[in-house]
């Protein structure tokens, strides 16, 4: 599953995103250019812009106070590999978060991650909407997602899913039409765009599958358990065979959550934080299916 190629989008505030750019220069040896955009030495660029979705703010004294659209910070990435990047990318989130980075409560901030389309056939993105269909309510559950973020990471359409199901479609432009069926438009900043599963960014002239919902964290063992769970659901969509989008009884949160991710590739030692991450906001005993599953 680490194959795979992705993207992410940080949005935090607490500094600027002049600061952030300079960190980021000082940290990978590279150059700031234009609209705070860092150029590393292997020529890929890390991206400071200005997202209009984050409330702006800074600590003053320890006191979190409100602060000027300086502070509105997304950290876009460049395309990145797993094995190879994500050693960079934590220690460059580590070093925003000890600068002044933060992504507090109530500030709006989000992480999306964007995995390469190039690889999907229609097979696997209908499989990919009944994964996250049938996981909605333990996945929102597991990530926390904050209320303020709601309305941009909306759990998939369950009517979307029961079309998809029923229709069967066999290629990319039927899966389109469904996609966006009963919206009246299909532009850049499209609606369809605000789920959990974010199709339009496929759709749409990037070819990425793109995963919304996530928190924003400057806590780098957390990014990088929703990175490998985003590219675990996408290996999961492209080499099943099929995928059902009924939602299976969970007597013991942990516990399936537990059993999912140890299925679909968070196997070892390797992952041993990421499963704790995930699963430490579900209730149940995660040894245990039955036994003692309230503790």
């Amino acid at each position: 599953m680490f194959n795979n190629r992705f993207g992410i989008e940080i949005e935090f505030t607490g500094i600027t995103r002049e600061q952030a750019a300079a960190v980021a220069a000082e940290f990978l040896g590279g150059t700031v250019g234009y609209s705070n955009s860092v150029t590393a030495p292997d020529g890929r660029v890390w991206k400071f812009v200005c997202d209009g979705s984050v409330n702006p703010q800074q600590k003053i004294s320890g006191k979190v106070v409100e602060a000027t659209d300086d502070y509105k910070v997304e950290l876009v990435s460049p395309i990145l590999k797993y094995r190879e990047d994500i050693d960079t990318l934590q220690e460059l989130v580590r070093r925003l978060r000890k600068v002044g980075g933060f992504s507090g409560s109530g500030s709006g901030c989000g992480i999306h991650i964007h995995l390469d389309g190039a690889p999907h056939t229609p097979r696997s993105i209908r499989n990919f909407v009944n994964i996250i269909a049938s996981k909605n309510d333990l996945f929102y559950k597991a990530l926390q997602i904050e209320p303020e973020r709601m309305r941009y990471c909306k759990k998939i359409d369950s009517y979307m899913v029961e079309k998809m199901n029923n229709r069967k479609p066999k290629t990319f432009a039927q899966i389109e039409d469904i996609w966006y069926e009963g919206y009246t438009s299909n532009n850049s900043r499209h609606q369809s765009r605000y789920h959990f599963l974010n199709l339009h960014s496929f759709f749409n002239g990037h070819s990425t599958v793109e995963l919304r919902g996530f928190n924003s964290e400057l806590h780098a063992g957390k990014i990088r358990s929703y990175i490998v769970l985003a590219l675990a659901l996408n290996n999961q969509a492209l080499t099943q065979k099929s995928a059902s989008a009924k939602k299976p009884q969970v007597e013991n949160e942990k516990f399936s959550m537990r059993v999912y991710l140890n299925r679909i590739g968070f196997i070892g030692e390797e992952f041993k934080n990421c499963r704790e991450h995930l699963c430490c906001h579900l209730s149940g005993n995660s040894a245990w299916r039955y036994r003692a599953a309230t503790t």
